[in-house]
Formats: C-alpha cells, sequence, structure tokens
C-alpha cells in the first residue's frame, strides 16, 4: 500500500498498525458507505484540479493565506451600515476575558458541581441584563434578535392559549421579520402586518387599533424601529395591546437604553434585542446574542426557551449555582418543550457582561449620548448639501434613511462609487420599502469621528455634483 501525500508525518507501517487496531484492511474501508459512483480513486486524487494540486507545508499554508488577505479592501473609515448590526468599539479586556479557558471551551452547564463558575458568569449576564431593561427575569440565552423574536411569538402564542394572530410593525427590521415568518410557519401562526405613519415613521396607531382584537396573541414593537426613529407612541401601543388581552413584546437595541426608556418602563411582558453592540464585534455576521427576557408571572417564566441560571444554596448553607429552568426538548419529552433551540451564546453572553460591567451605568448613558449626537451631527451635514434626511418628524437615535430620490441617481452606483473611495455606505432598503425608492439607512456610533463623518459627506457631494 503506497503512502498518499495528503497524509503527513506517518509511514506506511505506522497507517497499517493504526487500522490493525480499529479492524479494518485499509484506508478505503473508512469510507465503505459511501457509494463508489461518487468516490474518487487516489489516482484521481492526484489530478485532482483544486489549489495547488500538492501538498504544501504550514510555512507555505500561511504565506499564501497571508496574501490573499492583503488584497482585502481597507476602509478609510468604519462602515456607515447599520440595520440591526452595528461597528462599536470591543475594549482588549472583553477579549482577553472571554479568551481564557475555563469560558472559551467551557460549553452547556449541565453539571452543577464542576459549572460554578460558568454559571456564576451567566447568572451575572442574567443580572446585569435584568437591571438595563428593567425586566425580572433574564434567560442565557438565544442566538441573535430575529430568532429570540421567533422565540417570544412562539411564547406569545402559547401562553395565550387559543389566539394564534400577531402584530408585527412594518416598520421593523425585515430579516427580523423574515426569520419570524420561518419560525412560525409550521404552527399556524397568523402574521398580520400593521403599517407605519409615513410621516412620523412610528406606528399608526389608528391602524394598530383596527387590528388587535380578541383573536390577538402578542404585539410586537422593535424600538428604536428599523429606521432609526424612536417611537414616541412606545407606551400607547403597549396599553392597545393589553386591552385586548394581548402581550407586548418590545425588541431592543441596548445602547439607545442609556438614554430611552427601557422595556419595563413601557410595559413590555417580553423583552427581546440583540448583545451585538455589547463587546462582540460584527464577527463577518456572527456569532452573535439574543436578549430574551420576561416580567415576573410564572406563565410567562415557565414558557421561556432556553435556560435560567439561579442562585440558590446549599444544606450546609453555601451559595451556589444551578440551572432553575431549562424547558428544552434535550431535558424533557420533545412534544412539552417550549424550544428546539439546542445551544446557548454562553460566551457572547459572557462577553456581553464584561463589557457591561466596564462601562457601567454612566459609561453607558455617555455611549448613547455619542451616539446620538454624531448621528445628528451626520444628519445636519448631509442636509447641508442638499441631501433628503427629513423622511419622518419623529426623533432618532443612531441612524436614519437618506434618500437619493431628487438626484435622479440609483443607491447602488454612489455605493460604488464610495467604495472606489474606501469607504462603505449605508444599507440600500428600497428593497424592502418600495414606497421610499432610493433610500439607504446611515448608521454612526462612537467608531465614527468627525472627520470620519465630515468625509463621507465631502465624497457624497463630490460624488453627486459630478451625478
Amino acid at each position: 500500500m503506497e503512502q498518499h501525500p495528503w497524509i503527513p508525518s506517518l509511514t506506511r507501517e505506522q497507517v497499517e498498525k493504526m487500522l490493525r487496531v480499529i479492524g479494518v484492511e485499509k484506508i478505503e474501508d473508512l469510507f465503505s458507505d459511501i457509494p463508489s459512483s461518487i468516490k474518487l480513486s487516489c489516482e484521481q486524487w492526484e489530478s485532482l484540479d483544486i489549489g495547488l494540486k500538492r501538498p504544501v507545508s504550514e510555512v507555505e499554508a500561511k504565506r499564501i493565506i497571508s496574501e490573499k488577505l492583503s488584497r482585502n479592501k481597507k476602509l478609510k473609515t468604519p462602515p456607515f451600515m447599520g440595520g440591526g448590526v452595528y461597528p462599536h468599539y470591543v475594549p482588549p479586556l472583553v477579549k482577553y476575558i472571554i479568551s481564557r479557558g475555563e469560558f472559551l471551551t467551557a460549553y452547556t452547564p449541565y453539571q452543577a458541581e464542576i459549572s460554578q463558575g460558568l454559571m456564576q458568569a451567566l447568572f451575572e449576564y442574567q443580572s446585569l441584563m435584568a437591571e438595563l431593561l428593567e425586566m425580572d427575569v433574564v434567560n442565557a440565552s438565544m442566538y441573535d434578535w430575529g430568532s429570540a423574536t421567533a422565540e417570544a411569538v412562539l411564547m406569545a402564542v402559547r401562553v395565550n392559549k387559543g389566539r394564534k394572530k400577531i402584530i408585527l410593525p412594518e416598520n421593523m427590521n425585515p430579516l427580523h421579520k423574515q426569520v419570524v415568518e420561518a419560525y412560525t410557519y409550521p404552527h399556524g401562526v397568523k402574521l398580520v402586518t400593521t403599517p407605519y405613519n409615513r410621516e412620523t415613521g412610528g406606528v399608526d396607531l389608528e391602524e394598530l387599533k383596527k387590528l388587535v382584537d380578541g383573536e390577538t396573541a402578542a404585539v410586537y414593537l422593535q424600538y428604536p424601529n428599523f429606521f432609526g426613529v424612536v417611537e414616541a407612541d412606545a407606551k400607547a401601543i403597549g396599553e392597545i395591546a393589553h386591552e385586548k388581552g394581548a402581550l407586548f413584546i418590545t425588541g431592543v437595541y441596548p445602547v439607545a437604553l442609556g438614554l430611552l426608556k427601557s422595556p419595563g418602563e413601557l410595559g413590555a411582558d417580553i423583552a427581546v434585542g440583540e448583545g451585538q453592540p455589547l463587546g462582540l464585534g460584527l464577527n463577518y455576521g456572527g456569532p452573535y446574542l439574543g436578549i430574551f427576557a420576561t416580567r415576573y408571572d410564572m406563565n410567562l417564566i415557565r414558557q421561556m426557551p432556553g435556560r435560567i441560571i439561579g442562585l440558590a444554596e446549599s444544606y450546609r448553607g453555601e451559595r451556589g449555582f444551578a440551572m432553575v429552568l431549562q424547558t428544552r426538548e434535550q431535558h424533557i419529552r420533545r412534544e412539552k418543550a417550549t424550544s428546539n433551540i439546542c445551544t446557548n451564546e454562553a460566551l457572547m453572553a459572557i462577553a456581553a457582561a464584561v463589557y457591561l460591567s466596564m462601562l457601567g451605568k454612566n459609561g453607558l448613558v455617555k455611549l448613547a449620548e455619542i451616539n446620538y449626537y454624531r448621528a445628528h451631527y451626520a444628519w445636519s451635514r448631509m442636509k447641508s448639501i442638499g441631501l433628503e434626511v427629513e423622511l419622518f418628524k419623529y426623533d432618532f437615535f443612531n441612524e436614519f434613511p437618506v434618500s437619493f430620490n431628487k438626484h435622479g441617481v440609483k443607491y447602488s452606483l454612489v455605493h460604488e462609487e464610495l467604495l472606489k473611495r474606501d469607504i462603505h455606505g449605508g444599507l440600500y432598503i428600497g428593497n424592502y420599502y418600495p414606497e421610499l425608492g432610493e433610500t439607504a439607512l446611515y448608521a454612526f456610533t462612537e467608531l465614527h469621528f468627525k472627520e470620519d463623518i465630515d468625509l463621507l459627506v465631502n465624497t457624497l457631494s463630490e460624488i453627486l455634483s459630478k451625478r
């Protein structure tokens, strides 16, 4: 038997010895369950047109990868695209702590007696998040904002038995809406969209009142909404839901809570959101952290997905931590499980806990103020060069839509010109909201300095003047 060139550092005798130990005659026997019609022979492997068509050493592979990575475009500023995830500063301490072995390699804390450290960290996350949201019970944890929203919708249907109608606002994140549609489709949930007011950008209260009825299980509100607009009538929306016996679900951008009213203050029954801004970075789209919380009501708590870490006491009076709720299909009969979420974002939850601990209450307020004022500075600068930014009358947090309709140019062309100048523009939303035409959503955070915003605005002015 010839040694295959892609198996490094092994002699033929060593390979044969390993095969004898595991009870097979040749390497091909390990893949006997694969039909021969779709398998490649050793001769075919050697002539396969992939890569360099030869084995490479680690040092050579590293050089090849480094060369390819060097071709990546390096932006002059952080990207100006929001729409659910945002470029925020991640302190090195956050990355250092979650890279420690006891956190990085820990998984589900099934055995309480050997998982006290991990469970304490998750308990601290729950406590910090409960204080931020002003909600009573927080789980640890969901995948992301979209899946947390979908789980909240399914939970509302379970709590409000016999009701299958869910009201979703038209001005919610359309990607989150797609996730909700996918999750709820097998359950026969009726999703009804309530329109937004074209003048304010907020939910149209009169239209909402027409839709909420005795069949409604819950009303969802994104706060701030997808346009960055702060819903001035957020509390009234919750009251409309409660008047008909429906639950009120709020989806929040946690950084905004440094300035805005919390879900608890708004009267939310369930609060969801995205933990990505809390020390996680953009991460090429993940992993992220789904926030999920409820008020203290056992009918709600017992229907929560995922798990809850609680503080307990031993018979000797010692403090300890335990999973006090874990109604998942891995622990009880599948038909009785509240959720099919099979893992959790424990490492991301710990990162969020570290981040919030570093900032503290005053730090979070300061961060929110920076995001708010830099976005408003960008809004005024864009308005000064003739861009249409006054689409809605309600105030906004750190992002707002910019229309290019009156300039008679497709936003895709503007975006391409920005990229040529090493600037990543906003998120085009005309495909989600055709009535807005050539409109993009621009977001600004603490990473966008005044000179970055000025560079963006001056570049847009230059591009539009040439058009």
